[in-house]
């Protein structure tokens, strides 16, 4: 048996491999950490697409394409194009029916040309009084017939999609079909409101009139759907004409639908499509602004495009509440963009729901928010950020996944025993192997090409660095989520500060309790799951001295531990705790509040908790307060940029861990 094999074209590659959920999280990281909510960064993930998956679109170059093409239908032509040509071949009929007369000297022939000239000026009419008419010119009578001809064609094409080509020749027992087949219709269309109708009911009717319907529905809803959008989008046509113009084309439309026959049949469908689909913008007019004239039923497929194209830019947007994918119609994503945008859509859908099924999103009551999980890597990320900014020389603050936590490096190393979990100390490692005569040269052509040589190493050269038993710390971080951090845009710097600080905690340090401090008006301890999802907070106060309150609590329940105190402001203290508990603001600062917060300072050097502030302003206020607690408890101040906050807190704190 022969097989052949070509490029996959109807969907998504199915031998693709499945798209990384981390990455997709990864990259909502990036907004988190700069400061954005969950679900604005999810939101901004699916409008910019997925990076690195088969050139996936985003939300964004959907809606520009669906843009774009909205453009090129209103500049592509006029309205009245239906009109404009039935008047052309109107006049051409007179024109030869004239050229007829004017030979002849009788009055019978005047009399005919008297009434040509009073042929009214509507278009429509002037075709009703001609319907009767007896012409003398074979020549008009085929140019009327073919106007005739004309507007049945349009007229149906405007209703079906793609009628016309089907009555392209006359023919009576065609038209016969086309009445059956709407009686047909809008009985199935009544025993369907009865509850009446089956799916068998249906396949009976395509199978018999199935060519009349190119769009190819697979059931009544489905062929309601088209039908009413089509008649819609010729009501729309009508409400878009001058008034002159829409009186003169409904009449032609009414004229023809009598001298078919479907007149009735067609105000049934009319009344049963309406009904059924109210909430289609029946006479919204639609400006097209194009030059060339459109037949009615290219007009009607135009707007029936427009229409669609309206509905799915709205829903593209996602900017109206509790916007979902689920809301964008696939079936319009494919009439207008095609199939390859629909598997883009469904990329994106998936995205949303494997970053829920794989445990990193969390929709609870209506929100989304970031599983503990989830954290745990944005802090991750945050920490390799911070690190990846300090200077590669320095030993121990990189990331090492293959090394103990046993304890701190102490510079020197020992020969590698079997069960070592410490790094290896690659350089000494090398120099061992070359010292024990380990260095082999290349031979050959080998050794031309590269000009190296190997170094063979044993178990005896390798050696391992030394480590040494780590205390465990009570280490706080403190930080303010009062208004203005928002808006000197330092808020977004020290969340992702406060994410750094936990996850190198938790991977390097994980005998050290941490707890992160928020402070406004009042304080309260973040637990780690609402760091990448918190938000600063729009109140007056910089309630320090409840922060030092909090933080001395947490230290007082590790006596034994290395207590470690951050702090990362903007601002000094306005704001103090009262002794029934509420939140005393004044600004500019009473002495009350700061003398309150500096005996919480005091009370922290008391316990050997040594304080270092970051400062993230330069007011004269502020500077003058940190100077006093560091002269007060011996710690430092540093006034680093929000762009190297992380860079500071992480250095310093990694300072402390070592002096301890």
């Amino acid at each position: 048996m022969a097989f052949r094999y070509g490029e996959y074209h109807d969907g998504p590659d199915p031998l693709a491999p499945p798209y990384d959920v981390r990455a997709a999280l990864d990259e909502m990281g990036d907004a988190i950490l700069s400061g954005s909510t969950p679900v604005h960064a999810l939101r901004d993930l699916l409008k910019r697409g997925l990076p690195g998956t088969q050139d996936r679109r985003g939300l964004d170059d959907m809606l520009k394409q669906v843009r774009r093409r909205r453009r090129d239908l209103r500049e592509r032509g006029r309205l009245d194009g239906t009109l404009e040509k039935a008047r052309a071949l109107l006049d051409k009929a007179v024109g030869q029916e004239r050229a007829e007369l004017f030979p002849d000297p009788s009055d019978e022939a005047r009399l005919r040309e008297a009434g040509l000239d009073a042929l009214p000026e509507d278009t429509a009419a002037a075709i009703q009084e001609l319907s009767t008419y007896e012409w003398r010119s074979a020549a008009a009578r085929r140019t009327f017939e073919e106007l005739r001809d004309l507007l049945r064609r349009e007229v149906l094409d405007s209703q079906f999609r793609g009628m016309r080509d089907a009555l392209a020749n006359p023919d009576p027992e065609a038209m016969e079909r086309v009445r059956q087949m709407m009686s047909d219709l809008n009985d199935m269309l009544d025993r369907d409101a009865r509850g009446e109708h089956t799916q068998a009911d249906f396949d009976a009717f395509m199978a018999q009139y199935g060519d009349l319907f190119p769009e190819k529905p697979r059931n009544l809803e489905e062929l309601v759907d088209i039908l009413a959008r089509r008649a819609a989008a010729t009501q729309r046509m009508l409400a878009s004409m001058t008034p002159r113009q829409r009186e003169e084309l409904a009449g032609l439309i009414n004229q023809t639908l009598d001298r078919a026959g479907l007149s009735e049949q067609m105000r049934r469908l009319g009344e049963a499509l309406h009904a059924r689909r109210p909430d289609l913008a029946w006479n919204a007019p639609e400006r097209l602004t194009g030059e060339e004239p459109l037949g009615m039923g290219d007009a009607v497929t135009a707007l029936e495009e427009l229409a669609d194209l309206t509905q799915l830019e709205t829903a593209l947007r996602q900017d109206y509440p509790g916007a979902r994918l689920d809301d964008i119609d696939e079936a319009a994503v494919r009439r207008a963009l095609g199939r390859s945008a629909v598997d883009d859509l469904e990329a994106l859908k998936r995205i949303e729901r494997e970053l829920e099924e794989q445990g990193y999103l969390l929709r609870r009551r209506g929100k989304l928010e970031l599983t503990p999980k989830a954290v745990r890597r944005l802090g991750e990320t945050a920490l390799r950020r911070v690190f990846s900014s300090l200077d590669a020389g320095r030993r121990g603050d990189h990331d090492q996944h293959d090394a103990g936590s046993a304890g701190e490096l102490t510079g020197s190393s020992r020969p590698w025993r079997f069960g070592d979990e410490q790094p290896i100390d690659v350089v000494r490692t090398l120099v061992n192997g070359v010292r024990s005569g380990g260095v082999a040269v290349r031979a050959g052509q080998e050794r031309q090409q590269t000009g190296r040589a190997g170094v063979r190493l044993s178990v005896d050269d390798f050696e391992v660095a030394e480590t040494e038993r780590r205390s465990a710390a009570a280490v706080c971080l403190l930080v303010d989520l009062s208004y203005s951090m928002a808006l000197r845009g330092t808020w977004a710097a020290a969340k992702q500060t406060a994410l750094a600080l936990q996850a190198l905690v938790a991977s390097k340090f994980p005998q050290d309790a941490v707890q992160i401090i928020g402070f406004s008006n009042y304080a309260r301890v973040l637990q780690p799951d609402e760091l990448a999802g918190l938000d600063w907070d729009m109140v007056q106060g910089t309630n320090l001295h409840h922060a030092l309150l909090i933080a001395g609590r947490h230290l007082d329940r590790h006596p034994d531990f290395e207590p470690v105190v951050l702090v990362v402001t903007d601002g000094e203290p306005t704001a103090h705790l009262l002794r029934n508990g509420k939140s005393a603001f004044e600004w500019p600062p009473s002495s009350e509040t700061v003398e309150l917060t500096l005996s919480e300072v005091d009370k922290m050097t008391r316990r050997r908790a040594t304080l270092n502030v970051f400062m993230l302003a330069a007011d004269d206020r502020l500077k003058e307060f940190v100077d006093e607690v560091a002269r007060r408890n011996g710690g430092r101040v540093f006034s680093p940029s929000a762009e190297r906050l992380g860079e500071y807190v992480v250095s310093d704190f990694l300072r402390l861990r070592r002096a301890r």
